[in-house]
């Protein structure tokens, strides 16, 4: 990917509820902006985020979503209110920084649930949005979540077992569970429903067999916040009716698009993407073979930076 670089600007947006969201600036002031919405929910950005993109022709703006990362107050804490933190609060969040930075129109680039949170802020903002860049898709229907959190573990027997016990006896719906577990006032019943969380996702991001956890995962804040958010926004179905984001793909026609996605992506199957690429005529579907969800898997860093560079030399008007 493009060299480290550090921002130009930073700060914590006030965006109300008591939420206090931290962003940043790199690349060229003068540049083309992007706005780089994470994964997660819950995982807040990192430094890697910025070189997805050529920093000499693109503005980068990076948001922590609300709990997450350096925004405050983090989801971390027992004492944080997640009721003010939904899908509509991240979309109108995504919002209020452009206006703070005084964007006109940017483009919009997701990862994983960044891509469910993307398409739905470019569904309700069109006018705002240049262009799209997509990177292993998900939409937030309740099949992608019952998939992920129980028929995927067909295919990962021993790891969901273990994710399943710590579930508790008899629970059906494992994310219901997880999200009262996440709550409990009882601090260790907590940490260690993070941790069977956290397992479990890092079980199932990669089908490569050298793939390393996240070295932020050994953090007990960042794995509770991860783990509290994603049981949070996925119990209540991220607040969407069911397959409302492509029932309204045609909110989206004349916004031009690249979705990269990996053929063996286990966590997002290829099938949502498909499905997108095909309802959204401006929209082009690159398929990378060997790849799963992570962007570390062969040949995916090569093909989002395919899809950023050719909307940079398309210039702040594409």
């Amino acid at each position: 990917m493009y060299p480290e670089i550090e921002p130009y600007e930073h700060g914590m947006l006030d965006v109300g509820d008591g939420n206090l969201v931290y962003w940043e600036v790199c690349g060229n002031p003068e540049g083309k902006p992007v706005v780089c919405l994470h994964g997660g929910p819950g995982t807040g950005c990192s430094p890697g985020m910025r070189r997805q993109f050529d920093p000499e022709a693109y503005r980068i703006v990076l948001l922590d979503q609300r709990g997450s990362g350096r925004s405050r107050p983090h989801a971390s804490e027992y004492s944080t209110d997640l009721s003010v933190n939904t899908t509509a609060h991240l979309v109108a969040d995504v919002e209020r920084l452009r206006e703070h930075l005084g964007i006109e129109r940017w483009m919009v680039f997701g990862g994983s649930w960044g891509s469910t949170l993307g398409l739905r802020y470019a569904q309700l903002f069109p006018h705002r949005v240049t262009d799209i860049v997509l990177v292993a898709i998900t939409s937030g229907r309740h099949a992608e979540l019952d998939w992920l959190y129980h028929g995927l573990g067909m295919l990962f027997p021993e790891q969901w077992s273990r994710f399943r016990d710590g579930a508790g006896e008899g629970a059906t719906d494992l994310v219901a569970a997880y999200h009262a577990l996440l709550n409990d006032p009882d601090p260790a019943v907590r940490e260690k429903a993070a941790t069977d969380w956290t397992d479990w996702e890092a079980s199932i991001v990669s089908l490569e067999p050298d793939h390393k956890r996240g070295e932020r995962m050994e953090d007990p804040a960042w794995r509770m916040a991860f783990a509290r958010l994603c049981a949070h926004y996925f119990s209540h179905k991220v607040w969407l009716e069911d397959g409302q984001v492509l029932r309204d793909v045609e909110r989206l026609h004349g916004i031009p698009a690249i979705l990269v996605h990996g053929r063996l992506d286990l966590q997002g199957p290829l099938w949502t993407a498909w499905e997108l690429a095909r309802s959204w005529p401006d929209a082009e579907l690159v398929v990378v073979q060997r790849a799963s969800h992570a962007l570390s898997d062969p040949g995916m860093a090569d093909a989002v930076l395919a899809a950023t560079d050719r909307f940079a030399r398309q210039g702040v008007g594409s």
